[in-house]
């Protein structure tokens, strides 16, 4: 069997495993799950109106303000999602069960892969569940032409596959799940400091480049450009960029930590 036919049919056996073990026990996911969700619900149902007149300058506009919010929550459940996979990695070294793996004969990045996969896989789904709760309370993206969702639904994959490799990243380093899901607290962080919420016009001036400089919120006013029909100028540019840079960057760190001697 050549070398590509063996990575395959390794990573498609890892894949299965680690979709088996979110089927058995999916309370981690649910609970991320929940957080994107709640807030949600919180800033269209409880802020939604006073949000509305804030940004826009005028009379409250919750249904507006749902066009907005939803995108940002989008991408935050793909923060969100990505946390399991850096519990469930860390989980898998701290174990032993990587270790077992390594002395089989399979494929060594079969590992990795079967858990990235696995994570693109579920925040799919997540972002898909997200949406729909967008849809049920109001959203509605009428301008959007079917390339505009095509290159959405891409700019969400190659996110989530950004994310997922720093999130494995950080479960390798960390020695037992608990310090994974806290090491990965960013991916969920950061969100709040973008512009998920209000834009940054409406944001102080010292805390604007802060907004402003990271990936999120790139990633962000292109996807409301692409589903809202707005401009996106050149932060299309950018969110490219940050995906490939962040997957890049994530891989390596992966690869040099996890072909380090087990811990």
């Amino acid at each position: 069997m050549s070398s590509l036919a063996l990575a395959v049919r390794d990573s498609s056996t890892m894949l299965r495993r680690n979709l088996l073990h979110a089927r058995r026990y999916p309370s981690l996911t649910l609970n991320l799950l929940l957080t994107p969700i709640m807030l949600l619900l919180l800033f269209v149902y409880v802020f939604g109106d006073v949000m509305s007149a804030g940004i826009g300058g005028g009379g409250a506009d919750r249904s507006a303000y749902i066009a907005y919010l939803v995108p940002g929550l989008v991408l935050m459940t793909i923060g969100s999602t990505t946390i399991g996979t850096a519990v469930s990695v860390s989980t898998d070294m701290s174990e032993g069960i990587i270790a077992r793996f390594r002395t089989m004969a399979i494929h060594r990045g079969s590992i990795l892969f079967g858990h990235v996969i696995g994570s693109v896989l579920q925040s799919v789904i997540s972002v898909v569940l997200v949406g729909a709760v967008g849809v049920a309370i109001g959203f509605r993206s009428t301008d959007a032409t079917a390339l505009e969702w095509l290159a959405a639904f891409g700019l969400l994959t190659l996110f989530a596959l950004a994310l997922t490799w720093i999130a494995v990243g950080m479960g390798l380093v960390s020695p037992n799940a608990e310090a994974a899901s806290n090491n990965a607290l960013p991916l969920i962080f950061l969100p709040l400091i973008s512009s998920t919420f209000v834009p940054l016009h409406a944001m102080p001036g010292w805390f604007q480049p802060i907004a402003e400089y990271q990936p999120f919120t790139p990633a962000i006013e292109t996807l409301r450009g692409l589903l809202l029909g707005t401009e996106i100028g050149h932060n299309g540019w950018l969110a490219v960029a940050w995906c490939l840079g962040l997957t890049v960057l994530g891989y390596y760190w992966s690869k040099s930590v996890f072909d380090r001697d087990p811990r």
